[in-house]
């Protein structure tokens, strides 16, 4: 982890809330949920929520931040398992 100071006025705008998605991993069925989150939502509360969700059924979970930039939309990962959890690398 890298950490610096930073000068808080470098950003030109800011959003109090974001679109999410999570990602249900079933492991043993090989299978994904996928559920986007459209309200405004803590992401603290969603995660959460994910992990009560996941745990309950014995799947894992990634959490996505939904973005659009210059190529169209996107996701940045924010928790939750990294890269494809079906691949037997």
């Amino acid at each position: 982890m890298k950490i610096r100071l930073i000068d808080p006025r470098d950003t030109t705008w800011e959003r109090q809330y974001a679109d999410f998605r999570v990602y249900f991993w079933d492991l043993s069925a090989h299978a994904s949920h996928a559920y986007a989150i459209l309200a405004e939502v803590d992401v603290g509360e969603l995660l959460s929520w994910a992990e009560e969700y996941a745990a309950g059924r014995g799947w894992t979970y990634t959490l996505y931040a939904a973005v659009t930039d210059s190529h169209g939309p996107g996701l940045i990962r924010l928790a939750g398992v990294a890269d494809d959890p079906f691949d037997d690398r």
